[in-house]
């Protein structure tokens, strides 16, 4: 029996349930509908045999914007794609915590945005990585990415990803006999690229030995892979296994979320310091189904306008919405900067 779990008021704090679940996708037959409900179903968690069966994987792009709206039912149809709730031992599917003024307006804003123009993660961000590969080549090729990704702009991560493909060195066999000086070739300009030569060997020796050639299926397994942190793990956990389990959080979403206001240290109004810190706090009030969609949108908007140094407030679309408006774009400037007098200059 299927059974429509009611959606949530936004300005409403529910309280955790009993039992947490997480988001799964899975393949489904169904007509087309507009109804953004989620189905909840007597499921069983899908196994590792079922993910192989798997002939393609959703992008994460198709589940950030497709048009003024966020998540359309219509493009995951398009997909084939339902959305089901499995137990587990994930955070709950619905918000925690206190939810900040006006967030979805400023999300909408930023979608609109987004529609406007292109950034570089919608066509070389990690999880387009190996897109025409069969699913377990493919797992392998997000999780390279992923890797690499670590303080690497796209560009520069892409390449590398189409040099090891275009070699035959993007699958754990490859690698693991490849020599550690031609991966260094592979991998260069990428940052740290020594260290992530070192990294990818010892990662393909461990999908060899303990997952018969494939990538761990759970978090825990995948941040004992040297070089993986949390932020990579939900992103090759999102995409390679379908299977939501946190969101994923790198500098540009810290970042943004932090201007914003819409993320705080425990107990306090200070911002957040670590990307880790952020997701926790991201994660206590967001909407689940906001989970996925949140990485590509703002790291594209960071990418175009909310930039590192000197954002673009002036052209944003949520300034007026957003408590950190102006206030580094300003301080950021050379003109704001006081002019110091040399000792011979006249006066």
């Amino acid at each position: 029996m299927t059974q429509t779990t009611p959606s949530l008021p936004s300005n409403s704090n529910a309280s955790s349930l009993s039992k947490v679940r997480v988001f799964v996708r899975r393949r489904s037959k169904r007509p087309k509908t507009t109804s953004l409900a989620l189905q909840q179903h007597d499921l069983q968690p899908p196994t590792r045999d079922d993910h192989y069966k798997r002939s393609s994987f959703p992008e994460i792009e198709d589940f950030a914007y497709s048009g003024a709206n966020a998540i359309t039912q219509s493009s995951k149809s398009e997909m084939g794609l339902d959305v089901t709730l499995v137990e587990s031992e994930a955070a709950s599917t619905r918000p925690t915590g206190e939810l900040p003024a006006h967030w979805e307006r400023v999300l909408e804003g930023i979608r609109r945005m987004r529609c406007s123009a292109e950034a570089p993660v919608d066509t070389m961000g990690c999880e387009k990585a190996g897109d025409t590969l069969p699913p377990k080549e493919r797992r392998f090729a997000v999780l390279v990415s992923s890797l690499l990704s670590s303080q690497t702009k796209d560009h520069v991560t892409h390449g590398a990803i189409q040099r090891l493909l275009e070699n035959g060195l993007l699958t754990p066999d490859a690698i693991n006999n490849a020599d550690e000086e031609t991966i260094k070739k592979m991998l260069y300009p990428v940052g740290f690229y020594t260290r992530k030569a070192t990294n990818l060997k010892k990662i393909a020796n461990i999908c060899l030995t303990k997952y018969d050639g494939d990538i761990p299926s759970t978090i825990e397994q995948l941040l004992l892979l040297p070089g993986i942190g949390p932020k990579m793990a939900h992103l090759v956990m999102n995409v390679g296994w379908n299977n939501v389990q946190g969101i994923c959080v790198d500098t540009h979403v810290h970042r943004i979320c932090n201007r914003l206001g819409w993320v705080s240290r425990p107990g306090t109004k200070q911002k957040t310091r670590t990307p880790e810190e952020t997701r926790e706090a991201l994660q206590r009030w967001l909407p689940k189904e906001e989970w996925v969609p949140i990485n590509p949108l703002l790291v594209g908007f960071g990418q175009t306008i909310c930039t590192p140094l000197r954002p673009r407030c002036g052209e944003c679309g949520i300034s007026d919405l957003c408590p950190s408006a102006f206030k580094e774009a300003s301080n950021s400037s050379p003109s704001s900067k006081p002019k110091k007098s040399g000792p011979n200059k006249k006066r």
